[in-house]
């Protein structure tokens, strides 16, 4: 995850989405949360969008987040009882 330079509030992020290939991401969450913050956390991604040029970056697809006063909280995987879920799960 990295911040991109020539923007107040984008991130770029490649995500494992259980696929071939890491999907790149461009989310504007810079101001709430650090790439250091985002680096290895399992969070939930929207992949059935067309991808879509921000910045001039393709990005692949959308993090959901919770809005609370107009502030993302991104919704994250719930893992327990020494449980993991794989990249790519299906939400249902």
């Amino acid at each position: 995850c990295e911040k991109l330079s020539k923007s107040k509030n984008l991130l770029r992020l490649m995500i494992d989405c259980g696929e071939k290939e890491l999907r790149q991401i461009i989310a504007g969450f810079s101001q709430f949360y650090s790439p250091e913050e985002l680096v290895n956390k399992k969070v939930v991604v929207l992949m059935n969008l067309k991808s879509k040029r921000i910045m001039g970056l393709e990005s692949q697809g959308m993090l959901l987040a919770a809005d609370l006063n107009n502030e993302p909280f991104l919704l994250k995987i719930d893992e327990r009882k020494g449980k993991s879920t794989p990249p790519g799960s299906i939400i249902k």
